[in-house]
């Protein structure tokens, strides 16, 4: 009766207490903390039951035995309340308030209460803790050089937890491997890559070394990761043609994985040794799945590309040799003439004209292409050229990029523009804009010089036409009060005359 007397007027039932009320608070609240609850509530018990026998002990004649037992039994019940004060604060309460701490700092805290008890417990037997320090400096200098290493990486562990540099579940990228961030412990990190594998990286190495933290948000959805996927096509493919394929091929595609805002793009990158190198660019939702992701971005683009007629090129170290000789070259030279004279055909300019004139215009003719929203022709510049359209459409304007601008009508793949400029010499009076990829044949003066030269009836025929055509052009203005009066075709050809000295 004596020791339970003397064990209930001590400060450990009203500790009892609350620590029950915590553990049953953990118990309830805290389900994944039961294994942990389970070991605390043991403890507890043992510890008490230690108390209770050293008591009992020094009561039957063994005090100095039940003094030992009763510190030992102490100091273990200490660190266990402090342990389990721990988990009551960053696992109960400061989640409750929605407070996320990192795990290092709850350890961090608990030991520095461990060593505070340590302390505590030996100023009360005695020990000057003044001594204690002088003399344990030393011998912390010696322990700290030897354990340099080990101390860096729980230092650094510290700080990227502290700095919330890595979060569990990231995805990071390092020089040769990449995965998902599994623990950030004391002394290195776990990083488990698609393979399977773990990979251990002391903390140390991460804070002196650069890494990627892999993902990014778009408007509160999920982390996505951009990709790119290489492509080499041989050049001779126009680039805006070869772009709008590659994109509406993934976009066409729907493949899993492939997240549809930010959209798919297309971009060339590179061209050089006759090869044009183009990327995809394509924003990944399952990291976990990038190479066959990827090999599925890669298959739609080759097969898309094929049945349009635009195979991959070869690598750019073989060397492809074709053997010509005079037939070959005579017979791609026709293909390219009756190409040409294909095109002229769609120009009313050159009805009257034989056919070895048209001839020696096709030979005059020179392949002119251009990207959309290039500027073919600019109002006001003097040019000496016509230009045949062949591909692609292309947008008229009268003060084009001003305030002001007036767009005056499109032409399609047939048309021409730029005669004026050819037979008299006049300035441009419109913008010609590329509204599409866009293919031409250039005409210029000395090229048509020669034939008009020779035949001076022509220039009547193509004053007659060019009148017309300035008839027409007038007719479908917008703003009348802004087109200048139509010359007649008496003064058409005069121009034409005095332009090419007839």
């Amino acid at each position: 009766m004596l020791t339970l007397e003397h064990l209930a007027r001590q400060e450990w039932p009203y500790l009892f207490v609350i620590c029950s009320g915590l553990l049953l608070a953990l118990y309830r609240f805290r389900p994944d903390e039961r294994r942990n609850v389970g070991l605390t509530l043991l403890y507890l018990m043992l510890g008490a039951m230690g108390l209770w026998f050293s008591s009992g002990l020094a009561g039957m004649g063994f005090p100095q035995g039940g003094a030992v037992l009763r510190e030992i039994f102490t100091i273990l019940l200490g660190l266990i309340i402090i342990r389990l004060f721990g988990l009551a604060l960053f696992r109960l309460l400061l989640r409750a308030l929605g407070v996320e701490p990192p795990r290092i700092l709850e350890d961090v805290l608990v030991m520095l209460g461990y060593l505070a008890w340590g302390l505590v417990r030996l100023r009360y037997a005695g020990l000057d803790l003044s001594q204690l320090v002088t003399t344990s400096a030393v011998i912390t200098a010696v322990v700290a050089f030897a354990m340099q290493d080990t101390l860096g990486n729980i230092l650094s562990g510290i700080a990227l937890q502290l700095d919330d540099s890595l979060q569990l579940g990231q995805w990071v990228k390092l020089h040769d491997y990449s995965g998902k961030v599994l623990q950030v412990g004391w002394r290195s990190t776990l990083i488990e890559t698609r393979n399977g594998e773990t990979v251990v990286i002391p903390n140390a190495w991460l804070m002196k070394n650069s890494f990627q933290v892999i993902g990014k948000r778009f408007n509160g959805h999920g982390l996505e990761w951009r990709r790119w996927v290489w492509l080499d096509i041989a050049w001779d493919h126009p680039p805006s043609m070869v772009i709008a394929l590659m994109q509406q091929a993934v976009q066409d595609a729907h493949i899993a994985g492939v997240s549809t805002e930010p959209p798919p793009s297309a971009v060339l990158m590179e061209a050089r040794d006759g090869i044009a190198r183009y990327a995809m660019r394509y924003w990944m939702t399952d990291f976990a799945q990038d190479d066959p992701t990827d090999s599925q971005v890669r298959a739609h683009l080759i097969t898309a590309l094929v049945r349009h007629g635009i195979p991959l090129a070869s690598p750019s170290h073989n060397v492809l040799m074709t053997k010509d000789n005079d037939k070959t070259a005579a017979q791609r030279q026709e293909t390219d003439i009756s190409r040409r004279l294909r095109a002229l055909e769609c120009v009313s300019l050159f009805n009257d004209f034989t056919d070895e004139e048209r001839r020696h215009l096709a030979e005059q003719l020179r392949f002119a292409p251009f990207e959309s929203g290039d500027v073919i022709s600019r109002q006001g510049a003097v040019a000496h050229w016509l230009y045949i359209l062949t591909l692609g459409e292309v947008d008229v304007w009268r003060n084009y990029q001003a305030p002001g601008a007036d767009l005056l009508g499109h032409l399609k793949a047939g048309g021409f523009f730029g005669e004026m400029g050819l037979m008299t010499g006049a300035p441009r009076t419109a913008t010609v804009v590329a509204a599409t990829y866009v293919e031409c044949y250039r005409l210029d003066r000395a090229g048509f010089e020669a034939i008009l030269t020779a035949r001076p009836a022509l220039a009547d025929a193509l004053s007659r036409i060019l009148a017309e055509r300035l008839a027409e052009n007038q007719l479908h203005a917008r703003d009348l009060a802004t087109v200048p009066v139509v010359p007649h075709q008496a003064e058409v050809l005069d121009r034409i005359r005095r332009f090419f000295g007839l």
